[in-house]
């Protein structure tokens, strides 16, 4: 049986509640008597009751993450490296973190509320947000905590942390349009997404800007996974006039078109110039290696997580809005001059 506050009370000759107020620090208990309840405290095993603690001060001291998956989405690297950061600084300012995954829509939403109405966490951090998203509209209604990695369209106001995609992807257009390429090909995100409306604009503008049109029959749209990649590109190669270049909004379905070159014989960064974007870990170990917008998704996940807890917490936070800017990371698969 765990040893309870009443075993050391019994121990020491106090009340319960000397002994309770002892091992919180109330200045109101002598220093022996501290330092006594202390020691037969350590030498008897006690460990302190983490759920009543939480529910005496009304919070969770858990911060919440909702994945928005199909299938088997969460192996995405993207997500793993961004849970990684948001874990790693949440462990260490004293939270816990509580990931679950539902498909975007009804039942998605659902859960958001179950979680709020029940009290289950104190915040929660939004990704992969849309341009109209129901989660938002919910959390801003319910002046609920929460931080986003990206915008959304909504009205309302709210802390995020988001990568700079439209420039990024006009970084890309500029790279291709320099190597010579003027039948460039786009593999796009969901419309309703917000990042994928950034970055299409981008790219169209970037490659306006050099004098290169992007014609609709390139623009071709993926689930962002590397199957669908394989997919989208062999749609492209198989146009009359296929594309000498290829830029997918995501690492992911970048890596399924090489994939997808390759099986034509087609040799990727010679043949075919292929980008992506994120510089997830594998961007740089595929063969061969890929030309992509480097965005810290580790260090975003970090970010995001200290600004929630700080919100949580009620403090202030330097920067409510916060735009990164993105870097170009130029490897072997766009290739050189045509």
């Amino acid at each position: 049986m765990p040893v309870t506050l009443k075993d050391i009370a019994k121990k020491v000759g106090k009340s319960v509640t000397t002994v309770s107020r002892a091992l919180h620090g109330y200045d109101d208990v002598s220093p022996e008597t501290s330092a006594l309840v202390r020691k037969v405290a350590d030498e008897m095993g006690y460990t302190p009751n983490i759920i009543a603690q939480r529910l005496q001060k009304q919070h969770t001291d858990t911060i919440g993450f909702i994945l928005p998956t199909f299938g088997p989405r969460f192996s995405d690297p993207f997500f793993s490296e961004f849970l990684a950061g948001i874990g790693n600084k949440a462990a260490k300012l004293g939270y816990d973190l509580l990931v679950s995954t539902h498909p975007p829509g009804d039942d998605e939403l659902k859960a958001y509320r179950r979680k709020v109405q029940s009290y289950l966490v104190d915040g929660f951090i939004i990704v992969r947000t849309r341009r109209k998203d129901p989660r938002i509209g919910y959390l801003c209604q319910t002046d609920f905590p929460f931080v986003a990695f990206g915008r959304t369209e909504n009205s309302c106001d709210f802390p995020f942390v988001d990568e700079d995609g439209e420039l990024g992807m006009r970084l890309i257009a500029h790279h291709l349009a320099d190597l010579g390429h003027q039948r460039i090909a786009f593999i796009a995100a969901p419309d309703e997404l917000m990042f994928a409306h950034y970055r299409l604009k981008g790219f169209k503008n970037g490659l306006s800007e050099k004098g290169v049109r992007l014609e609709e029959k390139m623009i071709v749209t993926g689930d962002l996974t590397q199957r669908d990649g394989v997919k989208q590109a062999t749609m492209l190669f198989d146009l009359p006039n296929p594309p000498t270049a290829i830029a997918a909004c995501n690492d992911l379905m970048a890596l399924g078109a090489i994939s997808a070159a390759q099986k034509r014989g087609l040799r990727v960064g010679k043949d075919i110039a292929i980008t992506g974007f994120d510089n997830i870990p594998l961007a740089e170990h595929s063969h061969p290696s890929l030309t992509t917008i480097h965005q810290p998704i580790y260090q975003i996940g970090d970010m995001v997580c200290e600004m929630l807890i700080r919100r949580i917490k009620e403090e202030s936070i330097e920067a409510e809005h916060t735009l990164l800017e993105p870097k170009l990371v130029i490897r072997e698969t766009s290739g050189g001059k045509l």
